[in-house]
């Protein structure tokens, strides 16, 4: 099968660029669908699968309205904090994937390049929440099966895989999918090779503490490539005793207290001291979008995620 991205390169060239010789424009494929990321197949043929492409007029600002139309604001301008942590991984990957056929005045490249990565304050603060989001429910997985609850075990394991590979995007510096590909993406990162097997462990496991310990080793994978990064002072990566229980757990806030004391911004720094700390020193942090919110509508909607107030309001 000749895959999306190189039928629509075909159609620009054979179909559409031939009947704009002489008019400025910029064309491209981008946005939604499984072509742009590179996963469509066979089945992906069915539905909303065919020979298309985006045209962009630079006299009538298409390329920013176009941009607009899917983050809410055009990067052409300027991406913000509030830009940053209101903006979907997946939308970003949509925008920044695909392919550029025509741009000769730089009208999408420049954009793309605004949305390429987090500025390293940004960065710090969406690791010190998905972090957070370990150390939350770290422990959960050995309580339940230790009380003989294997289901919730498995469940909660589940969930700690999730958001694992979450951060192993974000200690990749690249831009996590939608769920319907975010494994496939996961398989082409570099750190999936070691992060991969201990993961599969663990949701494979048959007993609580084999599934702990393949969490354990997948959590000091990501603690050691956390450490790589040098956006805050190495920790230990090793796991280490839940209090006095037969419990192992990669005390994952000591990366969230970390990362968040390195932050230097001042809107990131205000909203640190708004949302305020529990246990008298580890932030509560509500994360970037796609970190506090899990609703597919909501995610895939700009006006709505925009709206989502994900700081609490100034205190008068």
């Amino acid at each position: 099968m000749t895959a999306g991205i190189e039928i629509a390169r075909h159609y620009y060239r054979t179909e559409v660029a031939p009947g704009l010789t002489g008019v400025p424009h910029a064309a491209a494929l981008l946005g939604p669908g499984s072509e742009v990321l590179g996963y469509d197949d066979e089945v992906s043929t069915d539905h909303d699968f065919g020979p298309r492409v985006q045209v962009f007029y630079p006299d009538r600002d298409t390329a920013g309205a176009f941009f607009a139309a899917h983050l809410g604001f055009d990067p052409g301008d300027g991406v913000t904090v509030t830009d940053w942590l209101h903006t979907p991984t997946q939308v970003l990957a949509s925008l920044t994937r695909g392919a550029v056929f025509h741009d000769p005045s730089d009208e999408l490249g420049r954009r793309r390049r605004a949305l390429a990565w987090y500025p390293d304050d940004v960065w710090r603060y969406a690791l010190a929440a998905g972090w957070l989001k370990i150390a939350q429910e770290e422990a959960f997985v050995a309580r339940t099966g230790s009380t003989g609850d294997d289901l919730g075990s498995r469940i909660l394991a589940a969930r700690l895989a999730r958001e694992l590979i979450r951060l192993a995007f974000l200690v990749s510096r690249a831009w996590a999918p939608y769920a319907k590909w975010l494994g496939r993406a996961f398989a082409d990162l570099e750190i999936a090779a070691s992060l991969g097997p201990p993961l599969a462990a663990a949701l494979n496991a048959a007993s609580w503490q084999e599934r702990e310990a393949g969490l354990g080793t997948a959590g000091s994978v990501l603690a050691a490539a956390t450490n790589s990064l040098g956006l805050c002072p190495p920790l230990d990566p090793a796991p280490r005793q839940f209090y006095e229980r037969d419990i192992q757990v990669l005390d994952a806030s000591r990366f969230t207290i970390a990362l968040a004391a390195e932050i230097t911004d001042p809107e990131l720094r205000a909203l640190l001291d708004r949302v305020g700390v529990r246990h008298g020193v580890i932030p509560r942090l509500p994360g970037t979008i796609d970190q506090a919110v899990d609703s597919t509508d909501l995610l895939s909607n700009p006006a709505l995620f925009r709206a989502v107030r994900l700081t609490p309001p100034t205190t008068r």
